[in-house]
């Protein structure tokens, strides 16, 4: 389902409304790198009335699969993007998602803006970078995510749609809970293992600081590639942690988490530096910062494949 933003808040959130385009299927394993094989071979491969049993799912799950290719922009329309043929191509940093960073680099291209890719996950967008509520339930999310679209959004959009949307990112980022039947429903999806949200069907919350499996690499790579937007060599900590559209707001880091991998990335990495100035925390780099992230990215999938 899309909509259209209001004429004086389109500035205000940036993105294209767009909800439950998923078929109530949350990513599962395997699926994008299906997808994303599919339309490398054939790019009107989603088109055919046999798609889905070339890819071996359902009619829906096909579509499904099609919306998170597409919302993860590893496909723009039915063409590989850069990113996904640097993620999951035949000679990519892991084709077949086996390294957690994959998963953290999915996440932040799911949730990122551009102007040539906006985000086509709203219920996502809104979750991670508008909603205030560290604790909250699922109730709670949705009534935020109604208020927040009738506010913004011009047009009806049904509830039934925000719900669908609402269940499907529980589902994708709680782990199910011990005793719960395991049925093609309720299946763990891979972006559970990340940690961000934990809890149980009545009460969740965002897990904010450090994560096990978040390396101070995939860190800075991203916080890179979020400045430079701003076409600047210099980025406070405060931007990355609490702008909406921050690596801070889409991993739920702390202060000491972010500024923990920024010092250690700094230590082998001269082009990069942290700065406290008079109390003003930066990150400062003397490099273009959509080529140094490339780098960290090379060079952090080249040791962990060696």
């Amino acid at each position: 389902m899309i909509v259209q933003l209001s004429p004086n808040t389109q500035h205000l959130v940036g993105i294209t409304p767009v909800f439950a385009r998923h078929e109530t299927f949350h990513p599962r394993f395997g699926w994008l790198k299906k997808g994303f094989d599919a339309i490398c071979q054939n790019p009107a491969s989603f088109l055919a009335e046999d798609a889905h049993i070339k890819l071996g799912v359902g009619k829906n799950m096909a579509k499904s699969i099609r919306y998170w290719c597409g919302a993860f922009k590893l496909v723009n329309d039915l063409y590989a993007t850069d990113f996904g043929k640097q993620l999951l191509g035949e000679n990519g940093f892991d084709p077949y998602m086996e390294d957690p960073a994959s998963l953290w680099l999915l996440h932040w291209n799911l949730l990122k803006n551009l102007s040539e890719q906006p985000c086509m996950a709203t219920a996502w967008y809104y979750t991670f970078f508008l909603f205030r509520q560290n604790e909250f339930t699922q109730e709670s999310l949705l009534n935020g995510l109604k208020d927040y679209c009738d506010r913004h959004f011009s047009g009806r959009i049904a509830e039934s749609s925000l719900k669908k949307d609402v269940t499907c990112l529980l589902r994708m980022y709680v782990k199910q809970g011990a005793g719960m039947s395991l049925n093609e429903d309720n299946l763990d999806c891979p972006f559970a293992e990340l940690g961000l949200i934990v809890g149980d069907s009545r009460h969740l919350g965002f897990r904010i600081g450090q994560k096990p499996n978040l390396l101070p690499e995939i860190i800075v790579a991203v916080c890179l590639d979020y400045a430079s937007r701003g076409g600047q060599q210099t980025i406070s900590i405060s931007r990355l942690l609490y702008d909406v559209g921050s690596p801070g707001m889409a991993f739920k880091l702390t202060e000491s988490a972010l500024c923990d991998a920024i010092e250690q990335v700094a230590k082998v990495e001269k082009a990069i530096s942290f700065t406290d100035s008079s109390g003003l925390l930066q990150m400062s780099f003397t490099k273009d910062p959509t080529k140094l992230s490339q780098m960290l990215l090379n060079r952090y999938y080249r040791n962990s494949n060696a």
